[in-house]
């Protein structure tokens, strides 16, 4: 053991955050998303796509995503929620490799949070609302949809994705 792991325990990341009261949240597929990219949305301005991978941030990425790893994310849920209320995006897609456990996570933390802005009052006031999603099958269900989906990826390296092939998501 180094001095730097000295202390600390093997406890999950997520147990330092509080568990997320949205037990479920919405969710998009990768069709959904697909049509909107083939229409001509981008991501960071029709709508905000946020890949919460941090390690295992291999082998590409879905084009117009923005990286922020889920084990930091908690904290700038508030200056995320901002910056889409005054770019009046009205959705932001959380996704990890299978957006099962970091992608749901990170969703569920920041729809309790677009809650608790409506409890206090602090929506919009012409009505403008955010919505927080999971993109179904994350990252791995994408590359496994086939080459369709995979020329929308930034950074694509087809050799990373073999060993998940089998997948079925």
């Amino acid at each position: 053991m180094s001095v730097l792991d000295a202390g600390q325990e093997d406890t999950p990341w997520q147990a330092k955050f509080p568990t997320p009261r949205t037990k479920e949240p919405g969710a998009i597929t990768r069709d959904e998303l697909l049509a909107r990219f083939e229409s001509g949305e981008k991501g960071g301005q029709d709508f905000l796509l946020v890949d919460v991978r941090r390690t295992d941030h291999e082998g590409g990425t879905i084009t117009h995503s923005t990286n922020l790893p889920a084990q930091t994310l908690y904290y700038s849920i508030p200056s995320i929620y901002n910056l889409l209320q005054s770019g009046k995006i009205p959705l932001v897609i959380f996704y990890c490799g299978t957006s099962r456990g970091r992608g749901t996570r990170t969703a569920a933390w920041f729809n309790d949070f677009i809650e608790d802005q409506r409890k206090a009052g602090s929506e919009s006031d012409d009505g403008f609302m955010i919505q927080s999603v999971i993109l179904k099958g994350g990252i791995k269900g994408w590359v496994n949809a086939g080459e369709e989906y995979q020329k929308w990826m930034t950074a694509f390296e087809p050799d990373y994705w073999t060993q998940f092939a089998d997948l079925r998501l």
